[in-house]
């Protein structure tokens, strides 16, 4: 296993071309809620704290949060989802079209909510997380629309990314679809997975799973050097994959590659107060330094720094062109 140099020119001059990249997302769209305020009693009804709210705030999550960390970027998504007819549906429609990105190929579909995951946050902490939400697969009818739709957006397109939050959107048929269309086109397909569903994945070019997700489907504790180079060529071999990018939190994250290269990044986060949506970020990242004319081991090592930005803060966050270089020109000084 080698650790991978970091060339801080080649990435802080690819960052100029993430205006450029065309990058269609895929996947489960969700509405996260944040309902902030401060603890200083235990409730007398239950030994629970009671929450005084100070204030509400609504983000993009799921596939919305990976659009949101690509226009951070700099680049021009464009987004395959699914939404009910309901308020939290209204609500992302509006704030996709406030980010400038089209919204016609976003599905509404009368027989399923839109997923919404509430998160009462008290002094920096998540304190309790509620989800209303479908797991049922989409119909056949939208389903069809997602794939007419991404057909007609493969022209121009340099990556798609599929973000399965295991919400009904991406299936075995959804990924058989969309791979014949990638397969005309020469397009790789990245895939940030869900647990129970890797046998989906099979054939994409980059899967970027977490070190649970990986021992899930591997059915083993990944502990140490040994046991994670098992797993990346299992998930290699078995899945038919290009590459595996297994994230590993504060162990950094780790590159397969499919003809025997395997790359270690080390961790650069300072601190980790909140590791919400921070699989979204290194994927649109990762995606975008590939879309730049990046090596796939240098779009990790971008992607490696966006996503120690992006757990420093608290909540669904994005990450920018100017953060990401000064993270890049910060790394290796005063003892980092």
């Amino acid at each position: 296993m080698s650790i991978q140099v970091v060339d801080k020119d080649k990435l802080i001059e690819s960052l100029h071309r993430f205006v450029y990249a065309r990058v269609l997302v895929i996947g489960d769209i969700i509405l996260d809620e944040y309902i902030w305020g401060s603890v200083s009693r235990i409730s007398p009804e239950a030994p629970v704290p009671v929450v005084e709210v100070q204030k509400q705030s609504q983000m993009l999550g799921g596939a919305g949060n990976v659009v949101s960390n690509l226009v951070s970027l700099g680049a021009k998504p464009m987004l395959c989802a699914v939404v009910g007819e309901d308020q939290a549906g209204f609500r992302i429609l509006t704030k996709i079209k406030e980010m400038g990105v089209e919204a016609n190929a976003i599905f509404v579909d009368r027989q399923r909510p839109t997923s919404i995951k509430t998160r009462v946050i008290a002094h920096n902490q998540q304190v309790v997380r509620f989800d209303k939400e479908s797991k049922s697969p989409i119909s056949r009818k939208i389903l069809n629309k997602i794939l007419e739709s991404a057909s007609h957006s493969m022209d121009g397109t340099d990556v798609i990314l599929v973000s399965d939050y295991g919400k009904g959107v991406v299936s075995r048929e959804l990924m058989e679809g969309l791979q014949a269309l990638a397969r005309k086109k020469q397009i790789p397909i990245a895939v940030d997975p869900k647990i129970g569903n890797f046998s989906f994945y099979r054939g994409v070019d980059i899967l970027t799973p977490n070190n649970d997700e990986a021992s899930s489907y591997c059915r083993f504790v990944i502990e140490g050097d040994k046991s994670l180079i098992s797993a990346g060529h299992m998930l290699l071999d078995e899945l038919a994959c290009s590459a595996v990018l297994i994230t590993q939190g504060k162990d950094g994250m780790t590159l397969f590659e499919k003809g025997g290269s395997v790359t270690h990044i080390p961790a650069v986060a300072k601190e980790v107060y909140d590791v919400t949506g921070a699989g979204d970020t290194v994927i649109a990242t990762l995606t975008l330094g590939i879309a730049a004319g990046l090596d796939l081991p240098s779009s990790a090592i971008m992607a490696n720094f966006a996503g120690g930005i992006v757990v420093g803060k608290v909540g669904t966050s994005t990450v920018s062109p100017n953060e990401l270089k000064a993270a890049i020109l910060d790394y290796g000084a005063k003892g980092n």
